[in-house]
């Protein structure tokens, strides 16, 4: 009898071992799984040098970095209702995280974070203007920069290295190019006003009216190089830069990249030709998001539009907005000064405006145009 009993008991032991191993995997594969993240990209893909590629990379490293699975969706085509499609297809696909970069997915984002309330989604330099008018829903988060800031670094790094005819090509004139161009010329106003210079600088400012380079627009940029003896144009505002480039490499000019280091586009054109680029954190920003919502922090990011700037002034890689430390040419102006100027507008002992509504006042001579098209 006590055999039988032992037989019995050890049978008991080997059942409920062989159900308990199950359920403990289950439970980890749940885990593991929980945070699923998928990545839309706008009207280009992900070998774009740009916001696209940029997003996508930072959403495949912090996926490999935390064993979280990763996909990314190209719209078929360049509308709203193909970049719906594609967060469609993401969320039927399981995907709960999706990072969307760049504005034009305002209308998307407006469209399906209700009906899909139980994921979440990142905007990348959407506004509250681009979500038309509505309320930002709970379960989104977007991210908007201080253009003005990197606007800023850039037109005072070119005249402190020693430019003093300077362009500023914008795409469209919307708020973000705005800041950035208003940025760019407080900045070279300030380097001027510093070195005595004023009197001797002069900035070319347009909107292309597009954002996109053509031969339109590269005729207009010859004639600053070849004609008006312009130096270095800030080329801002999606693919008008190629026309930019275009224009400078025929004259060995030089131009200023925009959004993320552009150093190796623009020197495809010709050797030496980058200058700097005023940069947004696309890349802090989708680290910063993903991480809170790992760590159960989405509250402090959910229903928001927040606008990223500077948050140190000593720890450039924690700051959303700046010029590219890796890759610097500058001579004249180094990367401590450039430290020190960072230090400065963090303390806010020089002050920088992100007015849109008016040109910023200036000491140096601006020349203003129409839109080219």
């Amino acid at each position: 009898m006590k055999k039988l009993i032992a037989i019995a008991m050890m049978a008991a032991l080997i059942c409920t071992s062989t159900f308990a191993a199950p359920k403990k995997k289950a439970k980890k594969a749940a885990k593991k799984s929980s945070v699923k993240i998928a990545m839309v990209t706008d009207s280009g893909d992900i070998t774009d040098q740009s916001f696209n590629q940029t997003t996508y990379q930072a959403c495949k490293d912090y996926a490999e970095a935390n064993g979280l699975e990763f996909q990314y969706y190209k719209p078929a085509g360049d509308s709203t209702a193909d970049r719906v499609a594609s967060i469609d297809a993401a969320y039927q696909d399981g995907y709960n995280v999706i990072v969307l970069p760049g504005f034009l997915f305002g209308e998307a984002i407006v469209k399906v974070a209700k009906d899909y309330d139980d994921a979440k989604f990142i905007g990348l330099d959407i506004s509250e203007g681009d979500l038309g008018g509505e309320a930002v829903p709970s379960n989104v988060f977007c991210a908007v920069y201080a253009e003005e800031l990197p606007g800023f670094f850039a037109g005072y790094a070119a005249v402190k290295e020693g430019y003093r005819h300077l362009g500023f090509l914008g795409g469209m004139a919307v708020p973000a190019v705005i800041r950035y161009g208003y940025g760019f010329v407080q900045g070279a106003n300030k380097a001027a006003e510093e070195l005595k210079v004023a009197d001797k600088v002069t900035i070319e400012y347009v909107y292309g009216g597009q954002f996109y380079g053509d031969q339109t627009i590269t005729a207009s940029m010859d004639g600053w190089y070849k004609n008006r003896g312009v130096e270095v144009v800030f080329a801002c505002g999606g693919g008008i830069w190629t026309s930019a480039c275009e224009a400078a490499a025929k004259v060995g000019g030089k131009v200023i990249g925009v959004d993320v280091d552009q150093t190796a586009q623009i020197n495809s054109y010709g050797a030496g030709m980058h200058v700097t680029s005023a940069m947004k954190g696309l890349g802090a920003t989708v680290n910063a998001a993903l991480s809170a919502i790992q760590a159960g922090k989405w509250d402090e990011y959910a229903g928001k539009v927040a606008t990223l700037g500077l948050v140190s002034g000593k720890d450039l890689s924690v700051n959303y907005v700046g010029l590219p430390t890796d890759t610097w040419v500058l001579k004249n102006f180094s990367v401590n000064d450039y430290k020190a100027l960072v230090a400065d507008v963090y303390a806010k002992k020089v002050a920088v405006s992100n007015a849109t509504d008016k040109a910023p006042a200036t000491t140096v001579k601006v020349n203003y145009y129409q839109n080219i098209k």
